[in-house]
């Protein structure tokens, strides 16, 4: 057997419910109309079959549609169940389907035809009892269902709330994870390269350990200003991710743009690599953005290249206007040859191969395209940005 778990405000429910059968019976037993030729016995029973049936209202939630068509069927002979069918057809009005409910309608409403069809020879006080009869059940069936209909419409509201309340918290989700891939790619960006100056100058010391003096000076002051600012670099971003997202999305650290070329290409030629570069493109700047992107294609660029190709030409040019677009290239030719110990090129380093993944991802992103292919001469990544007019 099912059993039924019912809350206090469920019991409250049938509790009421069962005193408004008992009571409206109690109201209406003077104004039922009785035939005289009842005896004594039979009034007695027909009273007592009222009080079990306003007993069985709280059974109400556990056989609703046998409850109501026991009552209705009980009622044709009975006196004193109407308060009780009323309750029992409610239930199933408000808490059953569709289909269960069109049947019990169907049977509560099926003598109406007869009553109808006797109505002009019927009694007027019998006639006007029946018709109240109805009208009853009509309303108890016409109140369970907007009942149901209005607890359908706060479920439905609860699960759009519930829906809504979700989608909120995956939307503030995703921004907080898009914020973070974004610190994430700066500290990629910035690290890399300032690490990859430090890597390239002590691969130069462990390779050249005759070197002169001032060279060996110029290396380490190099290492020492590159640790610097990595530490700068790498507090800053750590702080941004202690704030939190919003500090993240105001945009407190530090944004590089394209007019900052020359002195990272400075800062790149002073670890080694004879680097030239073309242009930025005077007069108009682009938006930030595009900017912004070119400078870090650039920089992961040159970071590549004294990555895995230490000591090779590279060849930095930025052309573009308004409306045509911004072009971004970097060239570089084949390192020198490989260690004839180790086999590799000195000062190369292992790389994640994440490096191209992220740019392609931060172009994209800004509405551009990039290509990374070798070239005949070495490596080429080219990248068109959208420069409106």
């Amino acid at each position: 057997m099912r059993r039924i778990h019912r809350t206090r405000r469920d019991l409250a429910a049938d509790l009421a419910l069962f005193l408004f059968a008992a009571c409206f019976a109690a109201v209406s037993s003077r104004s039922i109309p009785v035939a005289e030729s009842l005896g004594p016995g039979w009034r007695a029973a027909d009273q007592v079959v009222g009080g079990l049936g306003c007993a069985a209202v709280l059974l109400r939630r556990r056989w609703p549609v046998q409850l109501a068509v026991v009552l209705l069927l009980a009622g044709s002979v009975a006196h004193y169940l109407t308060g009780p069918a009323m309750v029992a057809v409610f239930t199933v009005a408000a808490t059953r389907p569709w289909k269960a409910t069109a049947w019990v309608a169907a049977l509560a409403f099926g003598p109406l035809p007869f009553f109808l069809w006797q109505l002009p020879d019927m009694p007027e006080e019998r006639a006007g009892a029946a018709v109240t009869y109805f009208a009853l059940i009509a309303g108890a069936i016409g109140w369970g269902l907007f009942r149901r209909s209005r607890q359908q419409l706060i479920a439905s509201l609860r699960e759009r709330a519930e829906l809504a309340e979700a989608d909120a918290e995956s939307r503030a989700e995703r921004a907080r994870m898009e914020a973070r891939e974004e610190i994430a790619r700066e500290m990629h960006d910035v690290l890399g390269h300032r690490l990859s100056l430090l890597s390239v100058h002590a691969g130069a010391l462990e390779f050249n350990p005759g070197a002169q003096r001032a060279e060996i000076e110029r290396a380490a002051g190099v290492m020492r200003e590159s640790a610097h600012l990595a530490l700068h670099d790498l507090r800053e971003v750590i702080g941004v991710l202690r704030a939190g997202p919003e500090t993240a999305e105001g945009g407190e650290r530090p944004q590089p743009e394209l007019a900052d070329l020359p002195r990272l290409v400075a800062e790149a030629r002073a670890g080694g690599g004879p680097i030239e570069l073309a242009g930025p493109p005077e007069g108009a700047a682009p938006p930030a953005l595009v900017g912004r992107t070119a400078y870090r294609i650039v920089q992961e660029a040159l970071t590549n290249v004294r990555k895995h190709a230490p000591g090779a030409a590279a060849h930095v040019r930025v052309s573009g206007a308004p409306g045509d677009g911004l072009t971004v290239e970097i060239r570089n030719t084949r390192p020198p040859g490989p260690d004839p110990v180790r086999g590799t090129v000195p000062g190369a380093l292992e790389g994640g191969g994440q490096g191209l993944i992220g740019l392609a991802e931060r172009t994209r992103l800004a509405g551009g395209r990039l290509t990374a292919l070798p070239a005949d001469d070495g490596f080429r990544v080219r990248a068109w940005l959208p420069w409106q007019g």
